[in-house]
């Protein structure tokens, strides 16, 4: 039998992103996302799958350079450049309102099951061997007392004091959540860099550089940060220490600072392109993002001040055709670029890209991993892993593994490290320094310095023999191995048992430092850590319906990288002990019935809208449980990567999606047609929507097109579902002309309805009408708007709801606000983190949800908030 798994993917794209507390959002030129496909699966396959230059795990597919756009950063930068300092003043001024009352429960603090046997069917990818997963760990370090600190892409810093498990966030209390690097030092403080690193789609900047003393008891604090504004507004690849020094690669330069005297601010020691630094005179160019990323940092153990920086953007040439990659050292005081002497190590500008360094503890070795920019355009990625025998940075080095190394060591993939910009991590055994640990979208290993390489970490368990679909097998009789994408490694030890950490797309697993393996090489003993206690679920949407079995309700929502989560019964005393997977793939936008929570449907990216009327529970391997029903702008991607759809607010049946086009259809979740979808309007060519609603069969639909700061232009058309009726709105000069995220109709009368709009108003962005203002109300159907945003701080908006007695819960870049019905001024929503709500609405319960992009889904009663 053949299972046709839907493939995961991450949205891969070659732009820089951005947007987060206390950061300048970079611009973004539209110059990368890959296409998507499915791939068929069947049980007892051995081939390996070949994912070219994706993610999707699944064959044939490559990433096309010039497709598509880093869409979650220009909808925060369009139409212009974003200026530093924009998210700790809209932070300051969250800071600054008042309170609702109410306490936030956080709904998916359980564990998520991925390969949850009660979910196994089409559009699953249950069985792959993952485990318990949570969102995107993006860095890991570990000491020797038992004590691990993982840093989240979007959810803070979590703290374990037994190897791993029973997780405390540590990082509530900062104004940016997302971890960019971590280090211990030599008296075992902590050090994090905010700001993720990774150059993807959903990776936000930071507000800084913060240390812990007691990190084993203690909580970071806005008064932990070293310096002063210096790295706010970046992203921080590594923390490296040498000597007295701490040194930030950063995406704005090379930094340091001491170790041992923390006043003062920290010192720029080189940055390739200084004129395009903030408060300089290009800061404000539209590639001053790109001009000045420093990836890594490695030092000469003779002299802990001479450096060898890796420098440059993972594509190589600009968008405005110059390079600056390369090795760059401080030579006799001034910083040289380092053309040949490396050995193997390429210095060509076209090989240099992303960079990442481990050091043995008995300074014998240096390793690196490399990504290769002519590979990367090329469908490729990898350059290779290499060796530096003297043990110092400045060689001579040795290739030790590529791509093809790699593939044939027991990976999954062909096209090994096809993600190298995004994925890599490097680990040398304190105890033995040819024993290494690799990270890229698998986990590699070598025990003799690279003479030999095996795969412990496998991307998942899919082509292997020994995989099956079988709910009463789990995986068939294949070991867990860890979630793909690999962002951090770490080794420490407990009670003299040593183990090493893999930091990966689905969080944190670990295992022996000398574990077991089968013949395959693939690791027989990893084990997940991700037990619940620890929740940085990046949800894009959230679902809520009342569960048919009459127990509480359905919560369910689509995640980055971790598919679609469904909770039974929250709220009643029968609740979920654990989540499972319904869905597979990116998660995009969910549809929930609210007087059924397993009526479901699931975007994957691109508009492909999958449906269930069961929840998707396993039905025994017979025929499917869920249907593949996308409108037609999925096949040509003419649709945002998370594109919007919704259903009538007075009839469920009819549904609207946005792409190219407005479709419908009226089958609801009975729909098993892609064919059912029919146009009622043409947005235009090269305008795609950015959020729909319905009211009574009168549509609203808001577009985008250019969506990028390059021309950057939007609208609003207003139609009918049955294709009549149809104009595009003259938008008033009040609006600003920044990217819309959302509409709200009242049900009552479909003439009043509600704009969002995301990104920076004029004070803070330099683009052509950027405007003021994030929340718009019209009272006869878009003639005319007024801007109701009065007290609201100044930060990208993304969701609006409006209650039943006419309240308005609105979810921001930095947490959930409400207006009380019939008051003007807005309160912040209890306490929440420092972390985007991407979506939010009331459930049938009588609860607010927020999804948010880093830290799960959280639910606070209605009532609670007041009348203030």
């Amino acid at each position: 039998m053949t299972i046709p798994h839907r493939g995961r993917r991450r949205l891969v794209l070659l732009s820089i992103a951005t947007a987060a507390a206390g950061a300048l959002v970079a611009t973004t030129p539209a110059i990368g996302m890959p296409v998507h496909h499915r791939h068929p699966v069947s049980g007892g396959m051995h081939a390996q799958v070949s994912t070219g230059g994706g993610d999707d795990g699944g064959g044939e597919e490559s990433d096309s350079i010039q497709e598509g756009a880093d869409q979650r950063a220009e909808a925060r930068n369009s139409p212009g450049v974003v200026q530093p300092g924009a998210y700790g003043a809209a932070w300051a001024a969250m800071q600054g309102l008042k309170r609702t009352g109410g306490d936030w429960r956080q709904v998916t603090k359980l564990p998520y099951n991925s390969d949850d046997p009660r979910y196994r069917d089409y559009n699953s990818n249950s069985t792959a061997g993952m485990g318990n997963v949570t969102g995107r760990a993006a860095a890991v370090v570990a000491d020797n007392h038992g004590d691990v600190y993982a840093g989240s892409a979007g959810g803070g810093v979590w703290r374990s004091t037994s190897g791993g498990g029973n997780w405390q966030s540590i990082s509530d209390q900062l104004p940016a959540q997302a971890t960019g690097a971590l280090a211990l030092d030599g008296r075992g403080r902590l050090w994090l860099g905010t700001g993720e690193a990774t150059t993807n789609a959903d990776a936000y900047l930071g507000a800084g550089v913060y240390m812990l003393d007691d990190p084993s008891h203690s909580r970071f604090s806005p008064h932990n940060r070293i310096g002063g504004d210096e790295l706010q507004s970046t992203s921080i690849h590594e923390l490296r220490i040498s000597g007295d020094k701490i040194w930030a690669a950063t995406t704005e330069g090379l930094w340091s600072h001491s170790i041992t005297n923390l006043g003062g601010p920290w010192k720029l020691e080189f940055a390739p392109n200084p004129d395009y630094l903030p408060g300089h005179s290009l800061a404000s160019d539209s590639n001053a993002a790109y001009e000045n990323i420093v990836s890594d940092v490695a030092f000469d153990p003779a002299n802990p001040d001479h450096v060898l920086a890796a420098v440059g953007w993972r594509s190589g040439v600009l968008p405005n055709g110059s390079s600056y990659n390369g090795y760059y050292t401080n030579t006799g005081g001034s910083w040289q670029l380092v053309t040949s002497g490396l050995g193997d190590l390429p210095t060509d500008a076209g090989n240099v890209g992303a960079v990442t360094f481990a050091a043995s503890v008995d300074h014998q070795r240096y390793y690196a991993i490399t990504e290769s920019p002519k590979s990367l355009n090329a469908g490729g990625g990898l350059g290779g892993i290499y060796v530096s025998k003297s043990g110092s940075p400045f060689g001579p080095w040795t290739q030790i593994a590529n791509a093809t190394t790699l593939a044939a060591s027991g990976s999954a993939l062909s096209n090994v490290g096809g993600q190298s910009w995004y994925d890599e991590s490097l680990i040398v055994d304190p105890n033995n320094h040819d024993h290494v640990y690799a990270g890229l979208e698998e986990v590699f290993q070598t025990t003799d310095g690279g003479a030999t390489w095996t795969t412990p970490g496998i991307y998942w368990n899919f082509p292997l023999a020994c995989w099956s679909l079988d709910p009463n097998a789990q995986s068939g009789t294949c070991p867990q191995t860890t979630h793909p994408d690999q962002h951090g490694l770490a080794i420490g030890s407990m009670n003299g048992q040593s183990y090493v950490v893999a930091a990966n797309d689905g969080g944190l697993y670990r295992r022996p430092v000398d574990g077991a393996a089968n013949s395959l090489g693939h690791a027989t003993d990893w084990t997940s850590l991700n037990d619940g206690t620890i929740d940085t679920l990046q949800f894009y949407s959230v679902g809520v319906g009342n569960d048919p079995a009459g127990k509480g309700v359905v919560v369910t929502g689509g995640l980055q990288d971790n598919g679609q989560s469904v909770l039974r019964g929250y709220g009643s005393k029968a609740v979920d002990t654990v989540m499972g997977s319904n869905f597979g793939g990116d998660g995009g936008m969910t549809l929930v019935d609210p007087t059924n929570g397993c009526n479901e449907a699931q975007e994957y990216v691109y508009l492909e809208i999958n449906v269930t009327q069961d929840c998707a529970v396993n039905n025994g391997l017979t025929a499917p449980t869920t249907y593949d029903v996308p409108p037609p702008d999925q096949a040509t991607s003419a649709a945002r990567f998370i594109a919007p759809f919704t259903a009538d607010l007075k009839n469920p049946n009819l549904w609207v999606a946005g792409g190219q086009h407005v479709w419908v259809q009226n089958q609801g979740f009975a729909i098993r047609s892609s064919s059912a979808w029919t146009s009622a309007f043409d947005l235009g060519a090269g305008h795609v929507a950015t959020a729909v609603a319905s009211s009574g069969g009168k549509v609203y639909a808001a577009w985008c097109g250019p969506c990028n700061s390059q021309g950057f232009t939007h609208g609003v058309a207003v139609g009918n579902a049955d294709g009549t009726g149809w104009q595009q709105l003259a938008l008033p000069a009040n609006l600003p002309n920044r990217y819309i995220s959302d509409i709200t109709v009242d049900p009552a009368d479909s003439s009043h309805a509600y704009l969002t709009f995301s990104g920076f108003s004029r004070e803070w962005n330099e683009g052509p009408g950027s405007g003021i203002g994030h929340v718009f109300e019209t009272h006869d159907s878009g003639a005319s708007w007024t801007d109701i945003s009065a007290n609201l701080p100044d930060v990208p908006v993304n969701s609006l709801s409006l209650t039943p007695a006419g309240g308005l819960l609105v979810g921001t870049d930095l947490g959930a606000v409400y207006r009380a019905p019939g008051r003007a001024q807005w309160r912040a929503m209890a306490e929440l983190p420092a972390v985007s709500v991407d979506q939010i609405l009331l459930g049938p319960d009588g609860r607010v949800y927020a999804a948010t992009h880093g830290r799960g889904i959280y639910s606070i009663e209605l009532r609670d908030l007041g009348n203030g």
